[in-house]
């Protein structure tokens, strides 16, 4: 069992985007020091867990967020000031589907 050190981390700032703004969609800023914790690399997809749903992101890196904190855009089931918890996914995983069993 893989079992590794994530502390989960507090939402500085959410950025919710509107149809005409030329960038939208998720995406999740961290410092580098987090992200090197949970072995992490700019532009990887990451799974941020929140109180009510999780979702898939794009991770961007950004020294100038505080450790143990992120900045979160258009990721439903997060607000500020809330607790998330920051997941590399597991593409190794069997999931059972498509298998011939």
């Amino acid at each position: 069992m893989n079992e590794t050190f994530n502390p989960p981390l507090r939402v500085l700032e959410f950025i919710s985007t509107r149809p005409q703004d030329p960038e939208r969609g998720t995406m999740v800023w961290m410092n580098a020091a987090d992200a090197r914790l949970r072995i992490l690399t700019e532009g990887e997809l990451v799974w941020v867990y929140g109180p009510r749903r999780h979702e898939l992101a794009p991770l961007a890196i950004d020294d100038r967020i505080p450790r143990g904190h992120v900045v979160l855009r258009d990721i439903a089931g997060a607000l500020p000031s809330e607790v998330v918890t920051i997941v590399k996914p597991n593409t190794d995983a069997r999931t059972g589907r498509g298998r011939n069993v």
